[in-house]
């Protein structure tokens, strides 16, 4: 062997590398509450409510519809409103463009009427998506024609509020959203025509001192953040500590002020079973049958 043999190097054939399987960013959901990260399609199946600790994650309007409705029963109504600008308010034409880009829809409610359950309801569905919700002009309408629509067809209403309260662009005029709803609303009592609400994360401000606490029943959902000023605000008001769990809705149903916390999975039976009993329709039981033989 020459002397050259010891330092020549066998090469061995190289073996293909592996393909790099690339995981996109937005596949991964993170729960805000126990820090549990899963695969995003796992939290879709689970109605964005986590896996791990059960919290509930926001749900888009979009997907309250599909939870709440029989498929293929929804028909949208009112959907041609659109906010204007009667206070010429700084910038808020642009930001109302901005909004209806952002959330696909006209305004901060969509108003529409469907099946659930066999069932036929009028339903409303804030959009958080839409200036956070904000009550203006158009969702105090929206609702009032809903609730009068309600009256002359005889339907039961359901309301799914979220929002932050009334939409400060157009000053007072929001604020007389309040008023009118109620009135509507109060016709609807007056014929005792069925009336939900459910409040989900967060129902704050004028909405929820007005329509989202005038329901026959209130419903809502867990941990949602109910009430009408903020926490910073009323502590620094009456210059006390608040009570721990302070404006959440097992606080709520606690001191009597909502009727039940529903968790997302359940919510769908629960509005059909009380629609069934308030309007005194029962579901016929199947005949059993025979196992003599």
């Amino acid at each position: 062997m020459t002397v050259m043999a010891w330092f020549k190097k066998e090469r061995k054939p190289k073996t293909a590398p592996r393909e790099r399987r690339e995981v996109p960013a937005d596949a991964w959901e993170k729960c805000e509450s126990c820090g549990h990260v899963d695969i995003r399609e796992k939290f879709e199946r689970s109605i964005n409510v986590c896996p791990e600790c059960g919290t509930h994650k926001r749900f888009t309007a979009e997907e309250y519809i599909e939870l709440l409705t029989d498929e293929g029963s929804w028909k949208e109504l009112f959907a041609d409103l659109v906010s204007v600008d009667p206070l010429q308010f700084e910038s808020y034409p642009e930001r109302l463009a901005a909004a209806r880009k952002k959330a696909s829809t006209s305004d901060a409610i969509y108003t529409g009427l469907a099946t659930l359950e066999g069932q036929g309801l009028h339903l409303g569905v804030m959009n958080f998506r839409f200036m956070g919700g904000s009550m203006g002009s158009v969702v105090g309408e929206k609702i009032a024609r809903l609730a009068r629509r309600s009256v002359d067809k005889k339907l039961p209403m359901v309301l799914v509020c979220t929002s932050g309260g009334a939409r400060m662009q157009e000053g007072a005029l929001s604020l007389m959203q309040m008023a009118k709803t109620s009135a509507a609303i109060a016709q609807l009592k007056r014929l005792a025509i069925p009336f939900i609400t459910i409040l989900t994360d967060p129902t704050t401000g004028g909405v929820s001192a007005s329509f989202a606490m005038q329901g026959d029943v209130i419903l809502a959902e867990p941990a949602a953040v109910i009430g009408f000023a903020g926490q910073r605000v009323i502590k620094q008001t009456i210059g006390q500590d608040l009570p721990e769990g302070f404006q959440t809705a097992e606080f709520l149903l606690e001191k009597g002020q909502i009727d039940d916390v529903v968790p997302r999975g359940s919510l769908r039976e629960t509005t059909a079973r009380l629609l069934r009993h308030m309007r005194r329709k029962r579901v016929t039981a199947r005949p059993r049958t025979s196992s003599a033989a």
